[in-house]
């Protein structure tokens, strides 16, 4: 009868569709920021997977801070996680993370901004390319400008490869251009109040500016605050499709954005860190495409970011 029994339940066990089977897989988060409007849109989408597969596990808000993360996951290994979740709050300090995860042996995976490290085994990134984004949205301001004139560039947080890479596809892009110029970088954090106030300061400066290419919509929609009724129209772009942003398109006030698939994110990492933890093999980037928005094909993104 015993034998019988256990036969049963191991037929049962096998039968258990794949999100059960999970269900005892415990994963630790640390976002670098709850803070930020897109991010907030990643992490909400990270828990609706989490919930959706059975998978436990918490969120930690590292708050900007390199100590704080680390702290976190240092937590998450004592706690006996079966996989880590991190979105670095800068992607150049990430080695003492990645040491502790393997020391640790246990799975790994970044997700939104990609660690300028060598992932290694029970490691894995799920984002986008940052370069691309950049060249999307400065060839649609360059069309705008009808391939002349002055452009600024706004920079997000200088411990953030997107900041870098995203700013390296507008510099391509304009290298193109014979008759545009870069004629201001500053750096406002991603922050939409930051943002004012460098935009501010360029138009009290009398800097002649055309065109704004923000490295995220936060961003672009201080500088569209700071311009207020200024009769000096400048285009602007941003990056990110944020509900927001969508809006500012729609009133013609942004010419474009570029769409960074926040759900898809969220949903890989939990996914890629689920396979991890099973022992399953994954791709060590795993590519979530961005995708340019105008106001000609906005209509299919409207419910796409939302927290």
């Amino acid at each position: 009868m015993n034998i019988k029994k256990t036969i049963v339940a191991s037929l049962l066990a096998c039968m258990l569709p794949a999100a059960a089977m999970a269900k005892d897989i415990q994963v630790g988060v640390s976002m670098a920021l709850f803070d930020d409007n897109f991010l907030t849109i990643v992490r909400t989408s990270i828990q609706q997977e989490m919930q959706k597969d059975g998978v436990k596990g918490q969120i930690e808000d590292a708050k900007g801070d390199v100590a704080q993360q680390l702290q976190q996951v240092q937590s998450f290994i004592g706690q006996g996680v079966d996989a880590i979740i991190v979105n670095p709050v800068d992607t150049n300090a990430v080695k003492p993370i990645m040491d502790q995860a393997k020391k640790a042996g246990v799975a790994l995976v970044f997700v939104n901004r990609r660690p300028q490290a060598e992932l290694t085994d029970k490691m894995a990134y799920v984002g986008s390319d940052s370069e691309l984004a950049g060249r999307l949205q400065m060839e649609e301001l360059a069309k705008a400008m009808h391939g002349k004139g002055n452009v600024a560039i706004l920079l997000g947080d200088m411990a953030n490869e997107s900041t870098r890479d995203r700013t390296k596809g507008v510099e391509a892009v304009v290298a193109k251009y014979p008759n545009i110029k870069v004629v201001q970088k500053q750096t406002a954090k991603f922050m939409r109040n930051d943002a004012v106030d460098v935009v501010s300061n360029w138009l009290t400066a009398g800097d002649d500016i055309q065109a704004i290419a923000s490295n995220n919509d936060e961003m672009a929609i201080g500088a569209l605050q700071a311009l207020g009724k200024n009769p000096n129209h400048i285009l602007i772009a941003g990056v990110d499709g944020t509900p927001d942003a969508l809006q500012m398109l729609k009133n013609g006030k942004m010419v474009a954005t570029v769409f960074q698939d926040a759900k898809g994110q969220g949903e890989g990492a939990v996914q890629t860190a689920i396979k991890l933890a099973k022992g399953e093999e994954v791709k060590k980037v795993v590519n979530v495409p961005y995708q340019l928005i105008t106001k000609d094909n906005m209509d299919k993104f409207t419910n796409r970011n939302q927290k």
